[in-house]
């Protein structure tokens, strides 16, 4: 599983942008800090105590409460960044234009249409433009996934009761 991270200049809406185009491939030197890092965070969350710690910025020496989930994620944004994957962080309640949302599925944009129009996946219409929650891609595509599983194994049973799989 690909996690990407998505850089948003403050003048661009994240709704706007393509996702997909942003996505870049941490360096050699980002793997290591992230993977230290990753450690140290990991060790200290164990530890922690409170709903909301309280962290400081070595450089500037800033102390700023975190809530525990948002370190927790932190860390599983530093341990896919040090195992050199992208990482992204999309809300989920992001809307998707269609062609971002067929980019997403691997498919294309009339076939993602298709399932929209015969109710695969849910959307609304703003104008003559339809729109997509990120979460309703993820979870259509979570579900076609089990599907395949589900098909792959039936195979496998098939194949080795007729004696074509030897194990």
């Amino acid at each position: 599983m690909i996690i990407s991270f998505i850089f948003v200049k403050q003048s661009e809406k994240p709704e706007t942008m393509n996702f997909l185009e942003v996505i870049k491939r941490p360096t050699k030197q980002e793997q290591k800090t992230a993977m230290k890092s990753y450690d140290t965070l990991s060790a200290m969350i164990d530890q922690l105590q409170t709903e909301n710690p309280e962290i400081e910025i070595e450089e500037t020496k800033e102390k700023i409460r975190i809530p525990l989930m948002a370190l927790k994620l932190l860390a599983k944004i530093l341990k896919e960044t040090g195992r050199g994957k992208p990482v992204s962080i999309v809300p989920i309640a992001t809307e998707m234009t269609t062609q971002a949302a067929a980019d997403l599925l691997g498919c294309s944009r009339p076939h993602l249409v298709k399932l929209l129009e015969e109710g695969k996946i849910p959307f609304t219409k703003v104008g003559k433009h339809r729109r997509i929650r990120y979460e309703d891609v993820i979870n259509y595509k979570k579900k076609m996934k089990a599907a395949q599983k589900r098909l792959l194994i039936e195979i496998m049973k098939s194949d080795e009761e007729s004696g074509l799989y030897d194990s």
